[in-house]
């Protein structure tokens, strides 16, 4: 555990945000006064325990950062001096000066380990934003580049990354009915296992076969209600999620599907996809409905095409099955079909992402998502580090550069990204997509600009107004809560959709 004591409260998401980024394999705790008098003589026992402590200052005068490293006998100080003049009020900082806290502390971390990350002092999952709000402002790249490097420290080739981007996002969002029209998300928490890294609303589908009728009863109850509330919207784009919706029979999927062209005018539609996911999953009856029901874009996903990692993260399918689902799709007919790959698996090194990488250039998906692996509370993954090691898990820039070739040599560019907290190596996740097959939904999700209305355990709904604020209200996670309560969850879409 690595302590973080500071003298005002309204700084712990940023301090621990950045200093977790520098420390992956660490326990990162935020200590502020009211928390250090709450938890008593506790704290004073972690901290005589511990022999690496931040201690940040900001109603000293100057603020200052002092590292102490009892082990190696180190101790830095950092002095807040100009340009760094933030300022304390009531105490609290200023909320317009957290960026320039941020940069200071960001500096003196980058001191302390003597390197910089690519990312510079950005902890927000949509870097992307940034790029598209000065796009949408006018300003030119050459604007965009000096203010990520200048305030946040960007590195030149994730600011070329994230202008490019943003270019894609916003040409196709331009085309599509931003305000007058809402996409829908459809979450399926089903799998056939789950994976080692996964956190997502997930269930066994073993353990919940008896509830997947009920469920999708429920699902019908929400579509009423939304068809009904958004009558007068265009839907854009339908994304069904999961989980893995191909853990639903043919005939589930087929009256899931039959039910969204009851309720819904599906003739606007730029993009319906249906993340089939997991091999393990995936019957040639399974990908007919689909196709019969018009689904355009699917994904077949391998994370990696070595046995051994297979095995270890927990998906009960081999290399060959996914091959073999790729092209039992391609035969049926789909020409949208995406795959991801996930860096930073347990015991992978750059050789076997250049292996992933051949294979998957052999089958030529239409797109590429390309996941940098994240160590999520939730997920098994966080045990296995524990037990493990971090050093097990190994995400490099050449392991990134060996993926990113291989989309540019199957006619890729880069369309969408977003960022995790505690990601290996402090990289990202990207999606690459030939031209035409950029996913809509994927952007719309990132660049929030669009209404998304989502049905189904563990979803969250988004309302976006037009001066750009969002509200968002949640469905509870649980199958069986989901089930029971469910009017309970249409009352809090009518709540938070009231008068749209």
């Amino acid at each position: 555990m690595l302590i973080v004591k500071v003298d005002v409260a309204n700084l712990e998401y940023d301090i621990h945000s950045l200093v977790k980024a520098f420390y992956p394999e660490e326990t990162v705790k935020v200590l502020t006064p009211d928390k250090e008098n709450a938890e008593g003589g506790l704290i004073d026992c972690i901290l005589n325990a511990q022999p690496t402590t931040f201690y940040i200052s900001l109603l000293s005068n100057p603020p200052q950062i002092v590292y102490s490293d009892e082990e190696n006998g180190l101790t830095h100080c950092y002095t807040a001096t100009a340009p760094y003049d933030f300022k304390v009020s009531n105490g609290l900082l200023r909320k317009e000066d957290k960026n320039i806290f941020k940069q200071f502390l960001y500096l003196s971390l980058c001191d302390i380990h003597q390197k910089s990350l690519p990312w510079g002092n950005l902890t927000g999952i949509r870097p992307t934003k940034i790029a598209m709000t000065m796009i949408e402002d006018g300003k030119d790249d050459a604007q965009i580049a000096d203010f990520m490097k200048q305030n946040h420290f960007v590195s030149d080739k994730k600011i070329k990354l994230a202008t490019d981007i943003a270019h894609r996002e916003h040409d196709l969002l331009s085309k599509l009915h931003v305000e007058q029209g809402y996409s829908l998300y459809i979450g399926i928490p089903f799998c056939p296992t789950r994976c080692l890294y996964c956190s997502f609303t997930s269930n066994p589908i073993c353990a919940f076969e008896k509830e997947v009728d009920n469920y999708i009863d429920c699902l019908e109850k929400e579509m009423v209600y939304v068809s009904e509330a958004f009558s007068e919207r265009i839907l854009d784009s339908v994304y069904v999620g999961g989980g893995t919706p191909t853990t639903l029979s043919a005939e589930q999927l087929d009256r899931l599907l039959s039910l969204l062209e009851k309720y819904f005018d599906l003739s606007h539609l730029l993009e319906f996809t249906v993340e089939a996911g997991r091999a393990d999953s995936i019957t040639k009856e399974k990908l007919q409905v689909l196709h019969d029901h018009k689904v355009g874009r699917i994904s077949v996903n391998p994370q990696t095409m070595k046995e051994e990692t297979l095995k270890i993260i927990g998906r009960q399918h081999t290399v060959s099955q996914v091959k073999d689902a790729y092209r039992l799709a391609k035969e049926i007919g789909f020409d949208n079909i995406n795959m991801d790959m996930i860096l930073g698996l347990p015991g992978e090194d750059e050789g076997d992402v250049a292996e992933t990488i051949r294979q998957i250039k052999e089958l030529a998906p239409d797109s590429l998502t390309v996941h940098s692996l994240a160590i999520k509370r939730a997920s098994k993954l966080k045990q296995w580090v524990e037990e493990n090691g971090i050093d097990c898990l190994n995400n490099t820039d050449d392991m990134m550069k060996v993926a990113a070739k291989g989309a540019a040599d199957m006619g890729m560019d880069p369309y969408y990204l977003y960022r995790q907290k505690n990601m290996s190596g402090n990289f990202e996740n990207v999606g690459y997509a030939k031209p035409g097959k950029y996913g809509i939904y994927n952007i719309l999700i990132m660049e929030e600009k669009q209404t998304i209305v989502a049905c189904g355990a563990g979803t969250i709904s988004k309302r976006v107004y037009p001066d750009g604020r969002i509200e968002r209200c949640d469905n509870v996670k649980d199958v069986a809560q989901y089930i029971e309560r469910i009017e309970e969850m249409i009352e809090r879409k009518k709540e938070l959709y009231k008068d749209s």
